[in-house]
């Protein structure tokens, strides 16, 4: 058995589950409703308030399918009940992020601003920022999935560089940086 696969998905209260049209799980909680179509060959059942999978046999198919649509399903039910946060630190003089509802203006040191739109999923909020700290943007939402792509997007505009760290990156990730140049070396 799938290590992951095999464990229970537990529903806190406020969620509920449906499985509608074959296999496509729908999940609702407080916080949105999420829908996902699972592999036919995987079959769900919902009894005392957990979502148990099995599958048919041991085929490495099967086995991959097994621990993929359990982990989809309990970032559904995590997203619903929980919700999922990502922050960005714009590391750079004169970086910085408006946010005016979905929509977020960056200037990240281009000759232009950068416009984009949120989808209506995702929310985003611009931390206060206190005289020489870094803007931090916070997206927030409840689909683990686009949430990862937005953010991978907006850090895709100005990736850190390797020298002085400059560019988008996420609190806390750990960048590899590369020494200068060491001038008048004999």
């Amino acid at each position: 058995m799938s290590r992951i696969g095999k464990l229970p998905v537990s529903l806190p209260s406020g969620v509920t589950v449906k499985v509608e049209d074959g296999n496509v799980v729908k999940v609702k909680g407080p916080l949105g409703e999420l829908c996902q179509k699972v592999d036919p060959s995987i079959k769900l059942t919902i009894e005392d308030n957990e979502i148990k999978f099995t599958r048919p046999d041991d085929e490495p198919r099967s086995r991959s399918m097994h621990g993929l649509y359990r982990a989809l399903i309990h970032n559904m039910v995590e997203g619903v009940s929980k919700g999922f946060e990502k922050k960005q630190e714009l590391v750079g003089v004169g970086y910085r992020v408006d946010v005016q509802g979905q929509l977020l203006t960056f200037a990240l040191g281009y000759s232009h601003d950068i416009q984009l739109l949120l989808p209506a999923e995702v929310k985003a909020e611009a931390a206060q920022v206190k005289k020489g700290e870094n803007p931090v943007l916070i997206l927030r939402s409840a689909d683990k999935q686009l949430l990862g792509e937005v953010a991978a997007k907006i850090r895709s505009f100005r990736k850190p560089e390797p020298y002085k760290g400059k560019g988008i990156k996420f609190v806390g990730e750990q960048l590899r940086r590369k020494a200068g140049k060491t001038a008048g070396a004999k």
